[in-house]
């Protein structure tokens, strides 16, 4: 345990594939309550970077920590939940067959109630708890994964592209929790998007990763005022051309 933990630390960050570096390096530090957004390009080691933190792989060096302890422990892990960019439930499981299994690998019970509320926020049926998961739309599919996530009440949220496959109603619901999660409970969220639009609104900082070094780190408006843009995809791709 460190003292003053942030809720992310990652600290000289290497990662190589076949010889190819894909994390040269990478410090950044996420602190409790923070709303992150983890930016860049096609194959910029984004996820990468979050299966470290999850260790899914392990690093070639450096340091990762969660809430002060070191992310290979299971305990540094069980303040987090997370959903992955291709998120895939078993086929076989009806919707509420799926929540009360991710429940029950923590040892929680699902409260119906509360499963009903979430649904209605993410505006998701709830006739998808009578489901098979196999039945279910790819944005359906990707609501249920969300709606586990957001019911598990954890202190930080892990997400890889949580809009991927919705629809423009189901991308303002699902905003409108991470909002209500970040900004009315406390809740931290570090999460991908490609939609630079849902990182401004959502976000108190970004991260521009670009060929695994972090190239950027602060708030939305400071990479618009650093490379003299009003747009923030513009200055993204400023910054990430820069060199």
């Amino acid at each position: 345990m460190i003292d003053n933990p942030s809720a992310i630390r990652f600290t000289k960050l290497t990662k190589s594939y076949a010889g190819r570096p894909v994390l040269c390096g990478v410090d950044l530090c996420v602190d409790v309550g923070a709303a992150v957004g983890l930016v860049g390009i096609n194959d910029a080691s984004k996820t990468t970077l979050i299966k470290c933190l999850l260790d899914f792989c392990a690093p070639d060096g450096g340091t990762i920590h969660v809430f002060g302890r070191d992310h290979a422990l299971p305990a540094a892990r069980s303040g987090l939940a997370y959903v992955p960019e291709r998120f895939s439930p078993p086929h076989y499981l009806r919707g509420r067959e799926f929540l009360e299994f991710m429940h029950g690998l923590s040892g929680d019970l699902l409260d119906t109630d509360a499963a009903l509320r979430m649904l209605d926020e993410l505006r998701l049926d709830r006739d998808v708890l009578d489901r098979p998961v196999r039945q279910l739309s790819k944005g359906m599919t990707q609501k249920l994964g969300l709606a586990g996530c957001f019911l598990a009440k954890r202190a930080l949220y892990i997400l890889d592209e949580p809009m991927s496959g919705l629809d423009p109603a189901s991308r303002i619901a699902v905003k409108s929790v991470l909002t209500r999660l970040h900004q009315k409970e406390g809740h931290t969220l570090f999460f991908t998007s490609h939609v630079l639009a849902d990182v401004e609104e959502l976000c108190s900082s970004l991260a521009v990763l670009d060929t695994g070094r972090i190239r950027f780190f602060g708030a939305p408006g400071d990479l618009c005022a650093r490379h003299g843009e009003s747009n923030l995809e513009r200055a993204f791709m400023r910054c990430i051309n820069a060199d």
